[in-house]
């Protein structure tokens, strides 16, 4: 193990002393630490896309830091350690990549790769499509992954038609529905869509991503426009704000 590694291991170990670490860190648990983990998991992320390899090497000691403040309350529970950690990761790599580390040959395409993923999953005892898709994920990404598992067992529309069809149901249920019900049939419209998107081989939550991200572009662009003519943009009628919507949108991406 290298010198930094083991040096950030023992640092985590005296923080989390009973008798002489920091009370905020010896108070934590697996369940309070987890925001933060995935805040971390979220801020590499943002470094990527930013193309910010100063940031990035930092957010990932960040993140870094989670696994190992996980694993060091786990072994202080007596259910495993950091090196049992990095084995577990080591062999599933491994044994995921017989073509490289194995006496298999051939390429590793995606079909290759879920089949290996399912018999895991099995070999764990998992007995549904479903096990194994974390409820933490992202919404939209965890509806995607939930069709896909259901698609793989042949629950699956035949073609586009059927989600399509679907949709145009589901938003007239929404319409209809009581404020009780509100909450799940907007679910409801939204999962299908994310089906309708999934057909087209767009990962629905890099579109809304990206969709999200033009949308503010052009929002402060507006923003923008109207100030330069003196405007406040709030008190604007919906027509007038229309209007430099349309102008923001000829000027920004």
């Amino acid at each position: 193990m290298s010198e930094q590694l083991n040096r950030l291991l023992s640092i985590m170990a005296r923080l989390r002393d009973p008798d002489h670490g920091c009370e905020w860190d010896v108070a934590q648990t697996f369940e309070t630490i987890a925001p933060y983990t995935l805040e971390e998991a979220y801020e590499v992320s943002d470094a990527i896309e930013r193309d910010d390899m100063d940031d990035l090497r930092g957010e990932l000691g960040d993140l870094l830091l989670q696994v190992v403040f996980h694993a060091r309350m786990a072994e202080e529970a007596g259910h495993f350690a950091f090196e049992d950690v990095a084995k577990a990761i080591s062999d599933k790599m491994e044994a995921r990549h017989p073509h490289i580390f194995g006496d298999e040959g051939g390429v590793m395409d995606g079909k290759r790769w879920e089949d290996l993923k399912e018999a895991e999953r099995k070999s764990s005892g998992s007995d549904s499509a479903m096990d194994g898709v974390a409820k933490a994920l992202p919404a939209l990404l965890r509806s995607e992954k939930l069709q896909k598992r259901a698609a793989r067992v042949g629950f699956e529309w035949e073609d586009a038609r059927g989600p399509r069809d679907k949709l145009l149901e589901e938003l007239q249920e929404l319409d209809e529905a009581s404020e009780e019900e509100k909450l799940m049939e907007a679910g409801d419209v939204l999962f299908v869509a994310v089906n309708i998107i999934r057909r087209y081989g767009v990962d629905a939550e890099q579109a809304l991503k990206a969709s999200n991200a033009k949308f503010e572009r052009r929002f402060r662009a507006m923003e923008e426009l109207a100030k330069a003519d003196h405007q406040n943009f709030a008190s604007l009628s919906l027509d007038e704000q229309e209007e430099y919507w349309q102008r923001a949108k000829r000027t920004v991406g």
